[in-house]
């Protein structure tokens, strides 16, 4: 058992946008920690196929396939951990995730990626702190290994994008 809890890669850190999480003075759920994280998730990997796509600058091109590829690893990380432990895992990103997905759909160019830059920096800063919060508070043992295997990568990711803002 505390194999598979610390069998995870270093990707596992690149489940974004995790600010939805809430308020820091409620107690930490872990349930809803992994819901939100697996959201996220998807959420990075479909805004970084978009990114690889369209963005104009190769770099935010090159950051968006990063996404995808460290996401989608995490993402299958994440859902066997769920699994295993009994944590539900959403099937398509909530509500939150899925408007700020189509809120890129009608970028282009520069303003994409502007945007897109601006976006996952804010996601990666949330994301850097609800990862902090769990793997300080979560009470199941797989979600706070999970956290602190996956934290080092979202500050990786943080400072790669920061190095995309032209603001």
């Amino acid at each position: 058992m505390l194999r598979s809890i610390y069998a995870f890669s270093p990707l596992a850190l690149l489940l974004l946008p995790l600010g939805t999480l809430g308020d820091d003075k409620k107690p930490f759920d872990d349930a809803e920690f992994v819901k939100m994280a697996a959201s996220g998730g998807m959420h990075e990997v479909e805004l970084g196929k978009v990114a690889a796509d369209k963005a104009k600058d190769p770099a935010v091109k090159e950051f968006g396939q990063k996404m995808v590829t460290d996401h989608g690893k995490v993402n299958e990380e994440l859902k066997k951990m769920a699994k295993e432990f009994g944590f539900a895992v959403p099937d398509k990103m909530l509500e939150e995730h899925q408007k700020e997905f189509d809120r890129f759909k009608n970028l282009t160019g520069d303003q994409f990626d502007r945007e897109y830059v601006k976006h996952m920096i804010k996601d990666h800063e949330e994301d850097v702190a609800e990862f902090t919060r769990a793997s300080k508070e979560a009470k199941s043992p797989a979600v706070k290994a999970f956290a602190l295997k996956t934290l080092p990568v979202i500050q990786e990711h943080l400072e790669a994008v920061k190095k995309l803002s032209r603001d």
